[in-house]
């Protein structure tokens, strides 16, 4: 078990001082704020709810997208789930003079998740379509993200406890240049009660040409709309 503590330890300063390290080295690191829900309606239904927005700097005051998303899932287990939606997109360019978005987006989605554990740690799969209305352009995208979920002050992911999350997501395109962008993210967590928990971190989106840095606050809140 202390092997296990200090290989965690050691992977929270990789995760955090070396990122912050970089982004303090370089300049446009942005910050992406987030809200994230899943409240369930019936045994198997529930409502996916989501708000991003999204900054060109460290603090949020440079906009540069701001997320819509909202969908039903069908859960068929506590470790499967299918979800159908549909997401609005505001983009923004850096200094731009407009006085409202540069680009608007309307896209519907679909998404397949699994789960499972490998002794403490979690493990989820998610599996996403996106068919993409930009302006006057159509485009499909597909996504891969695996995450994990490891827990430090308790066996599982319960009430009281710290964890740490980290991702990789690649994205796929069906045009030339298949390879649309890569984010790896990195995060510690706290779970308050089965309903909430936050997240605040680092992701380095990697695009074709260019990646970025940007620190990561993400609120959490997945309750059961049957109790009100």
């Amino acid at each position: 078990m202390k092997t296990y503590i200090n290989l965690i330890k050691i992977l929270c300063v990789y995760l955090f001082l070396l990122p912050v390290t970089v982004a303090a080295q370089q300049d446009g690191t942005g910050n992406w704020l987030m809200y994230f829900g899943t409240n369930k309606v019936s045994d198997k239904f529930s409502i996916h709810t989501e708000v991003q927005y999204r900054n060109h700097s460290i603090t949020p005051n440079n906009i540069e997208q701001l997320l819509l998303r909202t969908g039903l899932n069908y859960h068929f287990s506590k470790k499967a789930s299918v979800t159908a939606g549909y997401g609005y997109i505001t983009s923004y360019l850096n200094e731009s003079e407009n006085n409202g978005p540069d680009i608007r987006e309307h896209r519907i989605w679909e998404q397949f998740i699994l789960t499972n554990r490998v002794g403490r740690v979690k493990f989820e799969h998610r599996y996403r379509i996106e068919q993409r209305f930009i302006e006057d352009y159509y485009r499909d995208r597909f996504r891969y993200r695996l995450m994990l979920f490891i827990p430090l002050n308790n066996n599982e992911l319960i009430k009281n406890t710290w964890f740490i999350g980290l991702y990789d997501e690649i994205f796929i395109k069906t045009e030339n240049k298949f390879f649309d962008r890569n984010r790896l993210y990195g995060a510690l967590g706290y779970i308050f009660n089965k309903d909430l928990s936050v997240q605040a971190g680092m992701l380095h989106q990697q695009l074709q040409l260019t990646g970025k840095w940007y620190f990561q606050f993400a609120l959490v809140f997945n309750t059961d709309l049957r109790r009100n």
